[in-house]
């Protein structure tokens, strides 16, 4: 990795917000995500991570 290239992670959303608790559909919409099947690539920071495990059961991490 570059000097200036910074680590990222990609999530897709596997599940509906529908039925959720506001602050999870909250959590899915700033991780960029507002329909099953859609992806977003994201900087890999601990706050994105820690986005990423209140949401676990709904979004899955992307390996390319």
């Amino acid at each position: 990795m570059a000097k200036n290239e910074k680590a990222t992670v990609t999530v897709r959303q596997t599940a509906s917000p529908i039925r959720r608790k506001a602050d999870q559909r909250a959590t899915l919409s700033g991780l960029g995500l507002n329909r099953i099947g859609r992806e977003s690539t994201l900087e890999d920071t601990p706050s994105v991570r820690g986005m990423i495990a209140k949401v676990a059961h709904m979004v899955e991490v992307v390996e390319k």
